[in-house]
């Protein structure tokens, strides 16, 4: 493999690459253990003792801790290693991980997007690129059956919510159970400590974590790291020492023939208590979800060298304690501690657990973002909270949310193994979507064999339902409360979503007929005043009806009309030079344009640059580049009287590569402001700017007015009493408590007009 060529002009030996690409790699794999495994390695505070409740605390002889150590160890072998770290791990989306990395994969490969505005022009971003490779007949025999079922779209876009919901309650019960299990530990050493203390110090700690969120993970993203780090050295030496004080035969636990044992001499009990050995697991999703923050060969690095030897020594070492001292069961992680180290091992537990609550609640404001740009949750104020590194982000409400749902469950139960019990029941549903989703790409995108997918979804299902099984056993002593959350969350994110696409669908239903627009000829029938006017839609193709609406009660409109729909793609990212898609609707001497701007579903839908500026640079670049290919083409018939025979001239084909009109996209107003009082034969001369061009500009200089429709939405008389609470009610009280269009879009009040419109659904 040759050497980058910049290596090469600064005679970098291709040794010395491959060294640094391998620091790069330990570099990132340090970096990860804060952010990435922060929950995971916290799990040792709780899962034996959860597992060891109720009825299966009277059988405590070493066979049932053998037992319960070897579940430990295969269900961590074989989930958190085998599962993630060799198959989940290498289904990205260009870099990106997670439950809707693999939605968005399936999407693309069989189309089962329910997305409105999707258009064939998408495919042409270059992180929609699908396999080359032929499908085989498999694959193309489940495409044929997904796309002649579309039912089965929202059956798939519902099943990933469930995850998403479960991954959601999740970010509350983290916090919870990690922060009382750290700070119950003090117990050990104060006997006499009332339980409402210990509440109180978890409150407190909760307060203080949720109020620091705003200053964003950057701030304290040096912390995060070397305390991971330092806690998983001291669990894991502190493993070893009680291996080799208590019982050095603990190893022979690694044997299945131990589980056989395990469930035969306790039955019932034995199963039930499995809804606790699954916690050993919580915090692998993490692995996948932050993948595009780092890398795969970083986090499979990390887990591998570090984050499973440390914590399979801290398991077996807490299991030998446990062989010689049955009755420390409900306290065994801080038995265990030698006397001489015990107050710095809780301060670095207690660190620990708000690192990895951390990581969890920042994955919360990620998912939530996502599920914003999927139509599937109302709009929430989103901030970035770092100005180095993409999608570190920060959502006030669902932060104080969060906040209040953590102190709720923490006052509310006072108990770790109720808390359990929730989390168990969380975590397993999140992975089973995992594996079916992961099923579906396989046969999907990888194009492999049916049956290697069918073998893959048996095996590793089967043990993600015998351990949903006995979370659902223990639904009852508070396995409810992830049930309870996702509901709601259920309900809020399926009727938003449906609201959405009857508002999209009553949108393409009364667009303005193009017919009607051309035959009132070039001046629309309307005074057309100077400047620009951006009316915002949802539709990508034809005219929207908030402009007739607003015609027919003030006709008079911009002498440069153009139609802006903000549209999400099934992309994690779109580039800055792909964002803009511009085409013209109708003649050219209507002087009417559209531009419809992209983003993925891990971009952030506001602009944060000088929109204006670059609108105006793109319809320029737009009308130049379609005047210069004019005398090459010949003339085209307009579909829907929209000219596609330019409409292919798109950022994504022609990118603003040359210099002039880069720099001319990035001048701020001003410097477009005085480029436009140059009207003298120089400045033709200069920058070679057409006529329509210099209109183009001059209207800018005049002003540019912003105009969005103000819809609410009304359920039909007919409509039956459920969807009529669903519309009237629930919908609208979200859409009043929802950030309006035109703070998403970052719009100057001075410069908006507002048209109001009611629809029914």
């Amino acid at each position: 493999m040759n050497p980058p060529a910049e290596f090469v002009e600064q005679g970098i030996s291709p040794q010395n690459v491959k060294r640094a690409s391998c620091m790069s790699v330990i570099t990132l794999a340090y970096q990860s253990l804060g952010v990435v495994y922060g929950d995971l390695s916290t799990s040792p505070l709780y899962v034996y003792k959860t597992t060891f409740s109720g009825k299966l605390s009277l059988h405590e002889d070493d066979e049932e801790i053998y037992g319960v150590l070897s579940f430990i160890f295969w269900t961590f072998t074989l989930i958190a290693l085998v599962k993630y770290i060799f198959f989940v791990m290498s289904a990205d989306d260009n870099g990106e991980g997670g439950t809707f990395a693999l939605y968005s994969l399936l999407c693309r490969h069989a189309k089962l997007s329910i997305l409105p505005n999707q258009q064939a022009t998408d495919e042409k971003l270059s992180t929609y690129a699908t396999e080359a490779s032929a499908d085989t007949w498999q694959s193309s025999a489940l495409k044929s059956f997904l796309e002649k079922h579309p039912r089965f779209h929202k059956m798939l876009l519902i099943f990933v919510l469930l995850g998403t919901c479960m991954a959601i309650g999740d970010g509350v019960l983290t916090p919870t159970i990690s922060v009382l299990s750290a700070v119950s530990g003090v117990k050990v050493k104060i006997t006499g400590l009332h339980e409402n203390y210990i509440v109180i110090i978890s409150c407190v700690i909760l307060v203080g974590l949720f109020s620091l969120q705003h200053h964003g993970t950057n701030r304290v993203a040096f912390l995060f790291a070397p305390i991971v780090t330092a806690w998983l050295l001291c669990i894991s030496s502190i493993g070893i020492y009680n291996i080799f004080r208590w019982n050095r035969h603990v190893f022979c636990a690694i044997s299945p023939i131990y589980m056989l044992k395990f469930l035969k001499n306790t039955g019932t009990e034995g199963w039930v208590s499995l809804g606790g050995v699954v916690l050993s697991i919580t915090g692998v999703e993490t692995m996948f979800a932050d993948l595009g923050h780092f890398s795969s060969s970083s986090i499979k690095v990390a887990f591998t060298c570090v984050v499973y030897p440390c914590l399979i020594l801290a398991y077996m070492g807490e299991a030998a304690f446990l062989s010689k001292h049955h009755e420390d069961i409900q306290r065994s992680f801080y038995k265990a501690i030698p006397e001489s180290v015990f107050w710095p091992v809780f301060i670095v537990a207690t660190f620990a657990a708000v690192v990895g609550s951390q990581a969890v609640i920042s994955a919360t404001f990620s998912m939530i973002s996502q599920c914003c740009a999927l139509n599937c949750f109302p709009r929430v104020k989103i901030v970035h909270t770092s100005s180095k590194i993409y999608g570190q982000i920060y959502i006030p409400e669902v932060n104080w949310m969060l906040m209040c749902l953590c102190l709720a469950v923490t006052i509310g139960l006072r108990d770790t193994n109720m808390m359990g019990h929730a989390y168990g029941l969380a975590v397993t549903t999140v992975m089973f979507v995992t594996t079916c989703l992961m099923a579906l790409v396989m046969i999907i995108v990888w194009k492999k064999k049916i049956i290697i997918a069918v073998a893959f979804l048996l095996f590793f299902g089967s043990i993600e339902v015998l351990y949903i099984s006995a979370s659902v056993y223990k639904v009852p002593e508070g396995g409810w409360i992830p049930l309870v959350l996702s509901l709601i969350f259920m309900v809020v994110m399926y009727i938003w979503n449906y609201g959405t696409m009857k508002k999209h669908q009553f949108d393409v239903e009364n667009k303005v007929s193009m017919n009607r627009i051309v035959s009132l000829g070039p001046s629309l029938g309307m005074v057309r005043v100077p400047g620009i006017g951006l009316v915002y839609s949802n539709l990508a193709i034809g005219v929207p009806a908030v402009f007739g609406h607003f015609v027919t009660n003030l006709p008079a409109f911009h002498q440069v009309l153009v139609f802006v729909c903000v549209k999400s793609v099934q992309v994690p990212h779109v580039s800055e030079n792909e964002r803009l898609l511009i085409s013209r609707v109708g003649p050219k001497e209507y002087g009417m344009f559209r531009c419809i701007v992209r983003y993925g579903y891990k971009d952030l839908q506001q602009e944060n640059y000088d929109f204006e500026n670059r609108l105006v640079s793109a319809i320029v670049q737009f009308v130049e580049t379609e005047e210069e290919s004019a005398s090459k083409l010949t003339s085209e018939s307009f579909g829907e009287f929209e000219n596609t025979a330019f409409k292919g001239f798109v950022a994504s084909e022609h990118p603003y590569t040359n210099s002039r009109r880069k720099e001319k996209m990035e001048q701020s107003s001003c410097d477009i402001q005085a480029e436009v009082a140059k009207t003298g034969s120089e400045r033709l001369e200069n920058t070679q700017l057409k006529h329509e061009s210099l209109q183009i500009l001059k209207a800018k200089e005049s002003g540019v007015a912003y105009i969005l429709g103000h819809s609410h939405a009304k359920a039909k008389k007919s409509s039956s009493i459920i969807k009529k609470i669903a519309i009237n009610v629930v919908y609208t009280f979200l859409s009043k408590n929802s950030r309006e269009p035109d703070i998403v879009l970052n719009v100057p009040h001075t410069s908006l007009l507002e048209v109001g419109m009611i629809y029914y659904v």
